[in-house]
């Protein structure tokens, strides 16, 4: 079975490991997370990185980090993970979907404005499979209503946007680094602000909100989202390496491409003249003419080894949020469209050439 994904570690990450535990810098404290910290953010091009546990917690202490109150709403994505929505519904805010493009299937910035109201406090731009959002019209809003922007840059590390680091446009932005991005620490996150006040806030919610001047002694409430120093130093010696990682995905996206442009029936990946598509996953979405869904695909394509994953489930469609009376009756036709129809091949950056046309002769042979 060719997985749809295997990270690659073949850098100092064993190195700078060892060196933790020969050192005892093992938990929340020691130079990898300084370095990790300083070289991402200014990679992105911010002025503060805060590393955190994971880069669903990244989000939520963004979410924290604008001291929102009940009921204040954040517009994001109908197409994205549910862990946009959960950083909002954990902070009392409350989330307000829109659909998404159909050729980059992210965020539809001309669906936006018809979202804001009084009550509205920030959007949530999420860059989707490694192509990013078109953000100068969601930054145009954001600016022309006073709201916050809060950018989920977890599947876009290196991509650009005319030109512009993806991370890098959010009044704070996140990371992941789970063990399937392009820069990996095993599990781990970042949030990048280039405000101090928001870094400050970010900082304390991270660390179970200690007051400088005293120790165990709590004003508010905060959580433990700190990263370790053994996390940080796989990711840094990831990071020594994303030139040549990105090199890897765009050439994989061409030799997939390459394959399957003439396959009737698809939808490849696009990359827009403004951006700089990082191929975290490539993707493929059925135009129904095939008599079959992505399940069924996925079911094919894996009698042939061929491991796959589906896009995700609009935040709409989730029972989880309809029991909180959210979202009922509410339609994203593109969301829905994709979601249902929509699955991504092995795309990690331990795929070989062979893999890669053993993946794509599997899809042309399902499809035939």
């Amino acid at each position: 079975m060719i997985p749809v994904n295997e990270p690659l570690l073949k850098g100092n990450e064993l190195a700078y490991v060892t060196e933790c535990i020969k050192t005892g810098w093992i938990s929340s404290a020691g130079r990898f997370i300084e370095q990790f910290e300083q070289k991402w953010s200014a990679y992105c091009g911010m002025e503060h990185g805060v590393s955190m546990c994971n880069g669903t917690v990244a989000l939520q202490a963004a979410v924290a980090a604008l001291e929102l109150k009940p009921g204040d709403e954040i517009i994001m994505p109908s197409f994205t993970i549910i862990s946009c929505a959960l950083a909002a519904v954990y902070n009392g805010a409350k989330p307000v979907l829109v659909d998404c493009d159909p050729e980059t299937w992210t965020m539809d910035p001309a669906a936006i404005e018809a979202k804001i109201n009084p009550k509205t406090r920030a959007i949530m731009p999420v860059h989707i499979y490694g192509h990013p959002c078109d953000m100068d019209p969601i930054l145009a809003l954001a600016k022309k209503h006073s709201l916050a922007v809060i950018e989920d840059a977890a599947e876009a590390h290196g991509a650009e946007y005319k030109g512009r680091k993806c991370g890098s446009f959010g009044d704070i932005s996140c990371f992941s680094f789970y063990a399937n991005k392009i820069i990996t620490a095993g599990e781990g996150g970042m949030a990048l602000t280039s405000n101090p006040v928001y870094a400050e806030r970010l900082k304390a919610q991270r660390n179970l909100c200690f007051r400088p001047e005293r120790r165990f002694f709590h004003t508010e409430l905060g959580h433990n989202f700190r990263i370790t120093n053994m996390q940080a130093a796989v990711a840094l010696a990831q990071m020594e390496q994303i030139e040549e990682f990105l090199k890897k995905k765009r050439a994989m996206a061409r030799a997939y491409q390459e394959k399957l442009k003439g396959v009737k029936g698809l939808t490849l990946p696009v990359e827009k003249d403004w951006a700089k598509n990082v191929y975290w996953m490539y993707g493929l979405v059925l135009d129904g003419s095939r008599g079959m869904d992505a399940v069924q695909f996925a079911k094919l394509l894996s009698t042939e080894g061929v491991e796959t994953r589906p896009f995700f489930l609009g935040l709409h469609e989730q029972p989880v949020f309809h029991d909180m009376g959210l979202f009922r009756g509410e339609r994203y036709p593109v969301t829905e469209r994709i979601a249902a129809n929509g699955l991504y091949l092995p795309s990690g950056l331990a795929i070989t050439p062979q893999q890669i046309e053993q993946a794509a002769d599997a899809v042309v042979k399902v499809l035939a």
